[in-house]
């Protein structure tokens, strides 16, 4: 009906390219026109202004031979105000986009080592964004953004890769485990070489202070009671030691049998190590 009546409605984000005798007119913008078909006008087609994407993948070689697929989004849309250009200049829009992009990616990519393609991914986008933007500028496109979405090395390539990082990640596990190994014995060992010396700092303090009563003792005994010497002392205090060392043996429930010299001479002699050990601790002292 519309047709008839020489009328046309263009929908919102589109623009109608009109002609007359087939020769261009002008751009008929969003809303109802006038068409009269009777006198040589007509509309050649419609062009979108929204903005469309197109993904491309492209193979290609790196600097160190190893086969990889990149694939870039370009996101596109036609200008308004050269909307002519952009209807008559290109018979294939997303054609002309995907050859500029396969020709900057692999003008690029050879020039990169596999790792450096992965960390100037940004820089590729960059490069194929400028060189469209360029180009298609002419034939009233706009580039909004251009994206390096993805980047596939061959599946023998990533398999190599990923067992890199493996052993990379193992053998930095490994050292840390052995630097918490070696950092658990040092503490180890200046744990028990602290626990000797204050332990060693114990026996030292006890038998200075048996030293100090045994001392004390024969003193005052000496003291109370006439006529007796030191060495007396000294005597009947070990003798007395002995017996109650005795006295324990044969107490304790976990001892066993025990084979050792008694009788007065054997008391004598004992008394007499132990003096002397006693005096020889003074003179190291």
């Amino acid at each position: 009906m519309g047709q008839s009546l020489c009328c046309l409605q263009v929908e919102q984000s589109t623009v109608a390219i009109k002609e007359t005798f087939g020769k261009f007119d002008e751009v008929l913008e969003p809303g109802c026109h006038v068409v009269p078909w009777i006198l040589g006008k007509k509309v050649a087609g419609y062009l979108s202004l929204r903005v469309q994407q197109l993904d491309v993948r492209c193979e290609t070689k790196t600097k160190d031979n190893v086969f990889v697929t990149v694939v870039a989004s370009v996101q596109y849309r036609a200008l308004a105000n050269k909307a002519a250009d952009a209807f008559y200049k290109l018979s294939n829009t997303r054609e002309q986009i995907q050859s500029y992009v396969f020709d900057v990616i692999r003008a690029s990519v050879p020039k990169l080592n596999i790792d450096d393609v992965f960390e100037q991914k940004n820089d590729i986008a960059k490069a194929v964004e400028d060189e469209l933007e360029k180009a298609m500028s002419t034939y009233g496109y706009e580039i909004v953004q251009t994206l390096i979405v993805d980047i596939e090395p061959d599946e023998h390539v990533k398999r190599a890769m990923n067992e890199i990082n493996a052993a990379a990640r193992l053998r930095l596990a490994a050292n840390e485990r052995a630097e918490a190994e070696k950092i658990l014995q040092i503490k180890k060992a200046e744990g028990e070489a602290e626990s000797k010396y204050l332990a060693g700092l114990g026996i030292a303090r006890q038998r200075q202070a048996i030293v100090d009563g045994l001392r004390d003792s024969v003193l005052a005994f000496s003291a109370n009671v006439p006529g007796t010497s030191a060495k007396d002392v000294m005597d009947m205090v070990l003798i007395t030691q002995y017996f109650d060392t005795m006295k324990e043996i044969g107490a304790s429930s976990k001892s066993s049998a025990v084979f050792i010299p008694h009788g007065p001479g054997a008391v004598k002699d004992v008394a007499a190590q132990v003096r002397d050990g006693l005096l020889q601790g003074k003179v190291f002292q």
